[in-house]
């Protein structure tokens, strides 16, 4: 797990992703959709991808892809961040954690 720490620490928005999967592009659209610019990991193309998705799923994380922290703090998968968005919790998570302003 601390690879992941690291890889997400002094980032507002890091999602872990797949380039070949559907709702990771969904949910990358949708972040981008705020204006914010999250640093995105796609666990296919990366030296270490398999090893940072295990870490993923000894965190909590299934699937293990797309997973979304904001402020350092994991928010979880495509269900949580949809909930988020569903309940006006989305931006306001974004704009506390610096990856937009309005």
């Amino acid at each position: 797990m601390e690879m992941v720490r690291r890889m997400v620490a002094d980032r507002p928005v890091v999602i872990f992703s797949r380039s070949t999967c559907c709702m990771s592009h969904t949910i990358k659209t949708l972040i981008g959709g705020f204006g914010a610019n999250p640093t995105i990991y796609e666990l296919d193309e990366i030296q270490n991808g398999q090893q940072v998705e295990r870490e993923l799923q000894k965190m909590g994380c299934k699937p293990s892809v797309p997973v979304v922290f904001i402020g350092q703090q994991l928010v979880g998968g495509p269900k949580q961040v949809m909930t988020l968005q569903v309940k006006n919790q989305l931006a306001p998570l974004l704009i506390r954690a610096g990856a937009i302003w309005i």
